[in-house]
């Protein structure tokens, strides 16, 4: 059991880097467009780029506080934090990440074997996970919207840049 929960460890420990690093591809592409393209209603879950990426920020600061016992944020799902303000948006997914790089890294494998308790941003009932099935759905639901972001910048700019998690492997040098 230790042997697999240290392999979670570092497992996690390279999907927050790899998801730092590839909301900061991402968000370079995306801040090369206009606003037109950045709010325009592509038909994706959220609608606009602008809105997912919203969208994306929100759930990030929700999972972190429930995974760190902070309050809750009080934030809806579909909370626009930043407004036709990409910069600051952009700025404040760099603190995001950087904040949850620190956390999981910090996480030892008795805090991946914890429960997390949380009430649910769209229904008031009690919900238990257990930590490492928790962070699994945190960053399953980043690689989602990201796509769905990177199939509008596609659609709205012709390009978007490569996201695969073998890129970002590559890049560590083979290290895990």
């Amino acid at each position: 059991m230790d042997e697999i929960m240290s392999s979670l460890n570092m497992h996690f420990n390279i999907l927050a880097g790899y998801n730092a690093w590839a909301n900061e591809r991402l968000y370079s592409s995306v801040g090369k467009i206009g606003e037109d393209a950045y709010r325009k209603n592509c038909g994706a879950f959220f609608g606009s780029i602008e809105a997912t990426l919203n969208h994306m920020l929100v759930t990030d600061r929700i999972w972190r506080h429930r995974l760190n016992a902070l309050p809750e944020t009080g934030y809806r799902l579909d909370q626009i934090l930043f407004n036709s303000d990409f910069p600051g948006l952009e700025m404040a997914r760099r603190e995001e990440d950087k904040k949850i790089v620190g956390f999981i890294i910090g996480l030892s494998e008795t805090d991946l074997a914890g429960i997390v308790s949380y009430r649910r941003a769209s229904t008031p009932e009690l919900k238990q996970q257990v930590i490492w099935s928790a962070l699994a759905h945190w960053f399953n639901h980043q690689t989602h919207h990201r796509g769905q972001v990177h199939a509008m910048l596609t659609r709205v700019s012709g390009e978007a840049p490569e996201l695969d998690l073998l890129i970002y492997q590559r890049q560590l040098n083979d290290k895990y």
